[in-house]
C-alpha cells in the first residue's frame, strides 16, 4: 500500500493517496492529523451549497433553488400565531416536548390526510425537522454500507446526497411521462433482491415536475409488495396543483404497511419553520422515532406550536389556493418564454403543479460547462447532471419558477435561451 502524501489546499493541509484520491483525513492548525469517518467523504453537498449561495445573491436571477416566493409567506398570520403562543403558553413553547411531536398538531395533520385518503391517526405521525431529516432518518433506519436504494432517474439531488452519506448505492430506475417504468423496475428488483429501500416523488416530481399516473403507482406498489421492499414516498409539493385532478398517493393504497409518507410545511406555509412529518405503520414509526431521538430528541416545540395555532385560527387551504394562483401565473409565463426562445430541438415539461420544470436541450450542449457563462450574465439554474444517479446527462437542466418575479422570469429566460442558442451556433 502506498503512503499518503500531503499538499496544501484552500489554506489547509489535505491528505491524498499517491493516485490523487483524497483520504478521509486532514491536518488541523497544529498540524495534527484528523481522521474522519469514511461516511463524511460521501457527504458532498457542494452542489447544493453553491445553489443556496447563488440564490442569496441579490444581483442573480435565480431559477436554481426550490425556494417559495417570499411574498407567499403569511407573515402577519404567523406573527399573530407566534404572539398568541408566547403570550399564552410561553414557558411550554420554550421547553422540551414529546419526541413524536405536538399531539394537537399531529391530530390536525391526521384529519387532513384522512380527508385525502390516507388512513391514519395522530399516533401514526412523527414530526421531523423538515423533509431532509426524514430522508436522513430513513437512512439510519434502513441502510448499511453497500446497500442499494432504488430511485427515479433523475431524482431529488439532496436525497441522493443523504443516501450516499450512508455509503449506499443509489440504483436508478428508468422513468417516462407516467413514472417509473415497471419493466425496468422489475429487472432491477430481480437483479438486486438485497435492495433495502425505494425512494420516490410521484407528484410534481423534483426535478422534472412530472406526475405519475394512477396505473403506474399501482404497479410500483404491487412490485414493492411482492419483493418486500419499503417505499419512502416524498410529497412536499402535492398540494400545489394548478390544473388536472389529484392522483391518490401510494400511501393511501398501502395495505401492507410498506410505505412511509413524508409531508412538509415548507412549500405551503414556510420553510423557515423547519417542520415536516412522517406517516408510517406503528412498528416502523417506532424505529424512526428512536433514530430521531438519537439525532435531536425532538422537533422545535416553538415551531410546532406556532404551526398548530396557525392551523387553528386560519384556513391553510385558502393560503394554498393563493400560493397556487401565484405560481401558476409564473409557470405559465416561464413556459411561454421558453417556447418562444429555446433553440430548435429543445423540449420542456409542462408540470401540473409544484415548483419545477425540466428542460432537455439539443445534443452538443453541456449545461454544466455553460454555468460560468450564465453566472457572468447573472442567471442561475441547476445542471441536470446533479440529479442523475446512473448516467452522465449533460444537456438537461432544472428550472424553478416560484421564486423569481415576472420581470425576472422574462429577462432571465431571454438571457438563458440566448446563451443556449449561441452555444449551439458555435458548435
Amino acid at each position: 500500500m502506498t503512503s499518503p502524501w500531503t499538499r496544501k489546499s484552500w489554506g489547509r493541509t489535505a491528505v491524498w493517496n499517491s493516485s490523487g484520491t483524497p483520504c478521509p483525513c486532514s491536518s488541523n492548525k497544529e498540524g495534527r492529523l484528523l481522521r474522519f469517518s469514511n461516511r463524511i467523504s460521501h457527504m458532498d453537498t457542494s452542489a447544493l451549497r453553491n445553489v443556496l449561495a447563488l440564490t442569496a445573491r441579490p444581483d442573480i436571477i435565480s431559477f436554481a433553488g426550490g425556494l417559495p416566493a417570499p411574498e407567499a409567506f403569511p407573515v402577519e398570520d404567523l406573527r399573530r400565531a407566534a404572539d398568541k403562543v408566547l403570550s399564552a403558553r410561553g414557558p411550554a413553547a420554550l421547553q422540551y416536548s414529546a419526541s413524536l411531536g405536538l399531539s394537537s398538531l399531529r391530530e390536525k395533520l391526521a384529519r387532513r390526510h384522512r380527508a385525502q385518503g390516507i388512513s391514519c391517526t395522530a399516533d401514526d405521525i412523527l414530526m421531523v425537522s423538515g423533509s431532509q431529516q426524514g430522508l436522513d432518518l430513513a437512512g439510519k433506519v434502513f441502510l448499511e454500507p453497500g446497500d442499494a436504494v432504488l430511485c427515479e432517474n433523475p431524482t431529488y439531488l439532496a436525497a441522493l446526497t443523504a443516501f450516499r452519506s450512508y455509503e449506499c448505492q443509489p440504483l436508478p430506475v428508468e422513468t417516462d411521462d407516467e413514472g417509473m417504468v415497471l419493466e425496468d423496475l422489475e429487472r432491477k428488483l430481480a437483479a438486486h433482491p438485497e435492495a433495502k429501500l425505494m425512494y420516490i416523488i410521484p407528484t410534481f416530481q423534483n426535478p422534472t415536475g412530472k406526475t405519475w399516473s394512477l396505473e403506474r403507482r399501482k404497479g410500483v406498489l404491487a412490485l414493492a409488495e411482492r419483493y418486500g421492499l419499503p417505499i419512502l414516498e416524498d410529497n412536499p409539493y402535492g398540494d400545489l396543483r394548478y390544473e388536472g385532478e389529484p392522483v391518490p398517493t401510494l400511501k393511501s393504497m398501502d395495505t401492507a404497511g410498506i410505505v412511509t409518507y413524508m409531508g412538509s410545511f415548507s412549500k405551503v406555509l414556510s420553510p423557515g419553520l423547519r417542520l415536516g412529518w412522517l406517516i408510517a405503520a406503528p412498528a416502523l414509526l417506532e424505529k424512526y422515532a428512536s433514530a430521531k431521538e438519537c439525532a435531536d430528541l425532538q422537533t422545535s416545540t416553538l415551531s410546532q406550536m406556532v404551526a398548530d395555532t396557525y392551523l387553528e385560527d386560519n384556513d391553510l387551504d385558502a393560503n394554498i389556493r393563493r400560493i397556487s394562483a401565484l405560481y401558476k401565473k409564473r409557470r405559465d409565463l416561464m413556459l411561454s418564454c421558453l417556447e418562444r426562445d429555446l433553440p430548435a430541438g429543445a423540449s420542456c415539461t409542462h408540470p401540473q403543479g409544484g415548483l419545477f420544470l425540466w428542460v432537455t436541450l439539443p445534443e452538443g450542449i453541456d449545461t454544466t460547462a455553460l454555468m460560468p457563462v450564465m453566472a457572468a450574465r447573472k442567471v442561475a439554474y441547476i445542471p441536470g447532471v446533479s440529479f442523475f444517479a446512473g448516467q452522465d446527462e449533460k444537456r438537461c437542466l432544472r428550472l424553478n419558477y416560484s421564486n423569481a418575479s415576472e420581470d425576472q422570469i422574462v429577462l432571465g429566460a431571454s438571457i438563458m435561451c440566448r446563451v443556449f442558442r449561441d452555444a449551439l451556433e458555435k458548435g
